[in-house]
């Protein structure tokens, strides 16, 4: 049994500090929203805290999953940031998706502290997280990452260090760039299928075991062709994404034509009051 903290109980989150507690592991958990924490530990038969700092005491690993970098700076920083609770030698895995910038701005501090930090976006969606077969893609000086595999393969399918500190979510980037692109792809396969009269189903069983085959159309063609967006991975997020991706990219001379429209597909579908909607609901605005 290691001692752990968890900070940031959403859809991902939550199921992911599950398994660890599930694990035989001693987790306790920070949420923004204190009443969530508070039923999560009722669930699980663990502890919540008040604040960052008051989670991570005495913990040798702390896990983040919150929603953008300035979430992630409060979580961190600060006199009740984890940063403040955490003992030097302890190992800080942020699973959030956010900027190079941030992580790199979080690596310094923490090893000003003592604290090992590791970028390790996932991907996955909700169902990876609750089914614990997420991808994790990760950054990182390699003695903390080989210490924390072992944590985080509780809710992995795969957990790979693609290099040091800021890696993890470069990768997480050209993860995102190829969703968009698939999505808007199948999103003109379908509603060209429709358009011509042919049964989508039908049409899917028979190209997905071909060249066309993807995550995305094996896991989301229903859904699209029902017309259901209730679940997954919501537009106002991967907006988020799509928005590091193409600042990054002018940063560093990258050319994503095909993100940058996708990324204007996806705020239509905004403007349709789809914000929250699964990233599949691209084919409503065709």
């Amino acid at each position: 049994m290691t001692k752990l903290a968890f900070l940031g109980l959403g859809v991902m989150g939550a199921p992911m500090a599950g398994h660890l507690q599930g694990a035989g592991h001693d987790v306790t958990v920070f949420n923004r929203t204190e009443a969530k924490a508070k039923v999560w530990a009722d669930k699980y038969k663990s502890t919540s805290a008040a604040t960052p700092r008051e989670a991570v005491q005495g913990a040798e690993f702390v896990m983040a999953c919150v929603g953008n970098d300035d979430d992630l700076r409060s979580v961190c920083l600060g006199p009740d940031g984890a940063f403040a609770g955490m003992a030097q030698g302890s190992v800080f895995v942020d699973h959030t998706t956010v900027s190079a910038k941030v992580t790199a701005e979080m690596y310094a501090v923490a090893a000003d502290a003592g604290i090992a930090f590791i970028d390790a976006p996932i991907s996955g969606g909700q169902a990876g997280a609750e089914n614990a077969v997420l991808s994790i893609m990760c950054g990182a000086d390699e003695a903390a990452f080989d210490s924390a595999l072992p944590i985080m393969e509780v809710y992995s399918k795969i957990c790979r260090r693609i290099g040091a500190s800021g890696s993890g979510q470069m990768t997480k980037m050209c993860n995102q760039i190829a969703i968009a692109g698939l999505v808007q792809g199948l999103s003109e396969a379908l509603h060209f299928a429709q358009k011509a009269g042919l049964d989508g189903r039908a049409v899917v069983e028979v190209i997905s075991q071909g060249a066309a085959g993807s995550w995305q159309m094996a896991n989301r063609n229903e859904t699209m062709l029902d017309d259901h967006f209730d679940h997954g991975f919501a537009v106002d997020w991967m907006r988020k994404d799509l928005g590091i991706c193409l600042s990054t990219a002018d940063e560093i001379g990258a050319s994503l034509p095909v993100t940058a429209l996708v990324d204007q597909f996806y705020k239509d579908i905004q403007k349709m009051g789809g914000g929250r909607w699964d990233t599949s609901s691209l084919i409503k605005r065709l």
